[in-house]
């Protein structure tokens, strides 16, 4: 089953940011590789409900079991040890990216208060984009009753754009929406 937003981009985005960036071949034309979603829970990754409340959570967001980050090594200043587990992550690639994009710009950010647009600061040099929400609830899937605290995480968009210009025009192209002035 190909999404719907998969299908747009090939049949008409395609065309419009190769005209717009005057490329030369069809493969110059940015495109979205992979989508991140990740936690950091730090010291409360000891607790194993809250570990579990976590993955659970990131299960249903982003249909997709996700990975839990371990410590590489000591540092005694913050009470951490070497494999102790600090967060989760989950990497979305092919139709999982693109369903999960479509309902975060559909479904989810809609949802947050006064909402005037995402921030065209959160892109690096390479034309990825950062942000970061403030609470899971955004997401239809999560139901209020299930949340014991409001716990926050960090959504990367990964393209193979060059500039920020190129994919910040790409994410608009797809429907993500960024305010023009900071």
């Amino acid at each position: 089953m190909v999404s719907k937003l998969r299908s747009v981009y090939k049949e008409k985005i395609i065309d419009s940011l190769y005209k717009e960036l005057n490329c030369t071949n069809i493969h110059q034309v940015p495109k979205l590789v992979k989508i991140t979603v990740n936690r950091g829970l730090g010291l409360s990754a000891q607790n194993s409900s809250i570990l579990a409340k976590t993955i659970e959570e990131f299960r249903v967001i982003t249909g997709q079991q996700p990975i839990v980050t371990n410590s590489r090594k000591s540092v005694a200043g913050f009470k951490i040890r070497e494999e102790m587990p600090l967060g989760v992550t989950v990497t979305l690639r092919g139709d999982k990216m693109y369903a999960f994009f479509d309902r975060f710009v559909n479904l989810a950010l809609p949802r947050s208060r006064d909402f005037q647009g995402l921030s065209p600061k959160g892109f690096d040099k390479f034309g990825n984009y950062t942000l970061g929400l403030n609470e899971q609830l955004l997401f239809p899937e999560i139901s209020y009753d299930s949340v014991d605290q409001a716990r926050g995480f960090n959504i990367t968009f990964v393209t193979t754009a060059k500039n920020q210009q190129e994919g910040l025009l790409l994410l608009k192209e797809l429907g993500l929406p960024i305010r023009e002035k900071i």
